[in-house]
């Protein structure tokens, strides 16, 4: 009996000298798998302001200047990466940097939106996602930002029936008056509903089919600007 007791301890040993409870900490000291290292990772963008208007900046022609963007430094990150997207053409800028800043060339009177990754070790973040218009000369009133939609989400699958389209929209301007919506079997939908005045609309949906949806979004100027086209699966 003592002998199998014995055994039975030895064995236990050997099982913790096998799997160590502990993992080699990060170059900050920190665990690598610490949900708090997550938050001390996580930037919060402070400049161009969410939804605003950038009319700050430096080397200024009729066509381009250079913004300036910022966020509250990570007290643990090692680099930071700002990607810009440009909303009319979909190009995008990518920029590393160590520092909580960096300066970027545009083009003027264009909507951009914006997001950083910070990351320390093999361990990364990504902030939130801001939109904006770099001001432009002579312009008195500004397209709304092309909404962001939510769901269903990119390529994702629903069930047959009624199906919620859901999105979100803002403008520099905040005169949003309606949204169009398009929806249809091929990747140029037609129109569904126009004048919409909520960010969703139920819709009805056959199995089998891969549906193709986009917004329009007016403000009571007459200015409008497009979403990006999103699909999903029927089952």
């Amino acid at each position: 009996m003592k002998k199998l007791v014995y055994l039975f301890g030895l064995g236990v040993l050997l099982l913790k000298c096998s799997n160590p409870s502990t993992v080699e900490p990060d170059v900050n000291g920190l665990d690598p798998e610490d949900p708090t290292r997550i938050d001390l990772l996580q930037v919060n963008l402070q400049f161009p302001h969410k939804d605003g208007l950038c009319n700050i900046g430096a080397d200024i022609t009729p066509t381009e200047s250079t913004v300036f963007f910022e966020w509250k430094a990570s007290s643990i990150a090692e680099s930071y990466v700002i990607y810009v997207t440009n909303l009319v053409d979909g190009s995008q800028i990518e920029a590393r940097t160590s520092e909580d800043k960096i300066g970027i060339r545009l083009s003027r009177a264009t909507p951009y939106s914006w997001y950083v990754i910070s990351s320390s070790g093999t361990a990364s973040v990504e902030s939130e996602t801001w939109k904006f218009y770099n001001s432009g000369p002579g312009v008195e009133t500004y397209a709304p930002f092309p909404a962001t939609l939510v769901a269903p989400v990119m390529a994702s699958s629903v069930n047959a029936g009624t199906v919620s389209l859901t999105w979100t929209g803002s403008d520099v301007d905040e005169d949003i008056v309606g949204y169009d919506v398009y929806l249809g079997l091929t990747n140029e939908p037609e129109m569904h509903s126009s004048n919409i005045t909520t960010n969703q609309i139920d819709v009805v949906v056959t199995s089998g089919n891969i549906y193709y949806w986009r917004i329009v979004t007016k403000d009571e100027i007459g200015n409008t600007s497009e979403s990006a086209i999103f699909q999903f699966k029927v089952l």
